[in-house]
């Protein structure tokens, strides 16, 4: 493979700029994180002028302390980072700060300012071929590889500023809804540490933001004039905090480290969530119910709590079991799709009378909501073909490959349903939209169909 020196320095900058696709990462799907973030990200977008619905908010499976906006209005937002971060406070900093990124107009600026730092890397670069080309291979190469540095310096030279300007704003938001800044001063005190590091050394996030003393003073001033440094958290807001953490360390942390941090002899709720997630990532069915049905018994309305046992018994070859819990996790919070579809995976495998209808009835429900969501139509497709509605089904594979940006299956499984599909209908019309948006022979596909093969 090969491409042009322009596209070189164009992938050089993205990544200066942190606006990488998120694409070669897994994403984080958990209806209570989101609606926890959700809840602390959509006040901070609407003082800011900014419509919620418009934002996206991203959570990467990523043990790495980042955090950035890419790809338009997009907040995303590493597990590491919500997993290190030691009070809610801090996290909602950060949020306020990227925040400002879409608010300020810094994704647009920030474009430009690549394309400016990028010109004396090009001519680096230039000097650097006519270099080899004159036999000075040496040379030539060091020039070459240094184009990266001359474009990174003159972009942050750009960038501090703008750095600055979100943290004031990031503190004026926080201020006029009535939440305490000292997150955002504490989060930047706790990673001072990271300027005397060197630049491979340091987390992502502060490649892309650099600390600096004055910045962290002017940031801790502004925050002080607000009167709201020794305001707490609500006790709602705490608490959705450690169950976020320990929901999360449950999953992606070892077990060992699971247990250092909750203890068999801690009863809170946080370290039974964590430990009975713990348990279900270790097959551990036993372990898993004795935890979250002491949950339940205190908690039984809680949603996530049904989800997570149905979750477990399902995972655990216990599929007919795990219908009852997902349905109560809808009871408490009616119409969320990723509750409709672990709901319609239980009944589809469950497969009693009516049960095909039933999931494939949830997963158009989810689909409504997600049209986007590559797993809710891979599982109708499921669901279609159990009913031996084949084109149907081939036509659900086709969306579910397209969402995931897999053109050659999209474009083939659309192909097989428009041979069967009833001429003239809607799902024929869908079918060819998928056939031909993804046709190979458009140049604009080469790198989907690349990728495949």
């Amino acid at each position: 493979m090969s491409f042009s020196l322009t596209k070189f320095i164009g992938a050089t900058l993205t990544a200066i700029v942190m606006a990488m696709t998120v694409s070669a990462q897994s994403l984080i799907r958990d209806a209570e994180i989101e609606n926890t973030l959700r809840q602390w990200t959509d006040p901070i977008l609407e003082v800011a002028g900014l419509n919620p619905d418009e934002v996206g908010l991203h959570i990467i499976n990523d043990p790495e302390l980042n955090a950035f906006v890419a790809n338009g209005q997009n907040i995303h937002l590493h597990s590491g980072l919500l997993i290190a971060a030691e009070t809610p406070g801090q996290i909602k900093g950060v949020i306020a700060h990227e925040t400002c990124h879409i608010a300020c107009g810094h994704t647009i600026s920030r474009a430009r300012a690549a394309e400016v730092a990028s010109r004396p890397a090009l001519v680096s670069i230039g000097l650097g071929v006519l270099a080899i080309a004159a036999g000075a291979g040496d040379a030539g190469a060091a020039l070459i590889a240094s184009s990266q540095q001359f474009a990174a310096l003159n972009f942050f030279v750009h960038t501090r500023a703008e750095e600055a300007s979100a943290d004031a704003a990031a503190v004026s938001y926080l201020e006029e809804l009535g939440w305490s800044p000292a997150g955002l001063v504490s989060f930047f005190e706790k990673y001072r540490y990271q300027e005397v590091l060197s630049e491979a050394r340091r987390f992502q996030y502060f490649r892309s933001h650099p600390l600096a003393s004055n910045r962290i003073r002017t940031t801790r001033q502004l925050a002080q004039e607000t009167g709201l440094m020794d305001k707490e958290p609500t006790p709602e807001t705490q608490r959705q905090f450690d169950l976020m953490q320990a929901k999360l360390v449950g999953f992606l942390e070892p077990l060992a480290r699971v247990y250092q941090e909750y203890p068999r002899d801690d009863n809170s709720e946080a370290a039974r969530y964590a430990r009975a997630i713990a348990s279900m990532q270790s097959a551990d069915l036993t372990g898993t119910l004795k935890e979250v049905d002491s949950l339940l018994e205190e908690y039984p309305d809680n949603p996530y709590y049904w989800e997570l046992k149905g979750q477990a018994l399902f995972e655990m070859g216990r599929p007919a079991e795990s219908v009852d819990p997902h349905a109560k996790s809808l009871e408490y919070l009616p119409g969320h799709p990723l509750l409709l579809i672990n709901y319609a995976r239980s009944v589809i495998a469950r497969a009693d009378e009516g049960d095909l209808k039933a999931g494939e009835e949830a997963l158009r429900d989810a689909i409504i909501k997600e049209p986007d969501n590559s797993f809710a139509w891979s599982q109708l497709a499921i669901a279609l073909q159990k009913q031996d509605r084949t084109e149907e089904a081939e036509l659900a594979t086709a969306e579910s490959a397209f969402h995931i940006g897999d053109y050659q299956r999209a474009y083939i499984f659309a192909g097989r349903a428009l041979q069967d599909l009833p001429t003239g209908s809607s799902e024929a019309r869908r079918a060819a939209d998928i056939r031909n948006v993804t046709d190979p022979a458009l140049p604009e596909n080469e790198k989907y169909w690349r990728r495949r093969r």
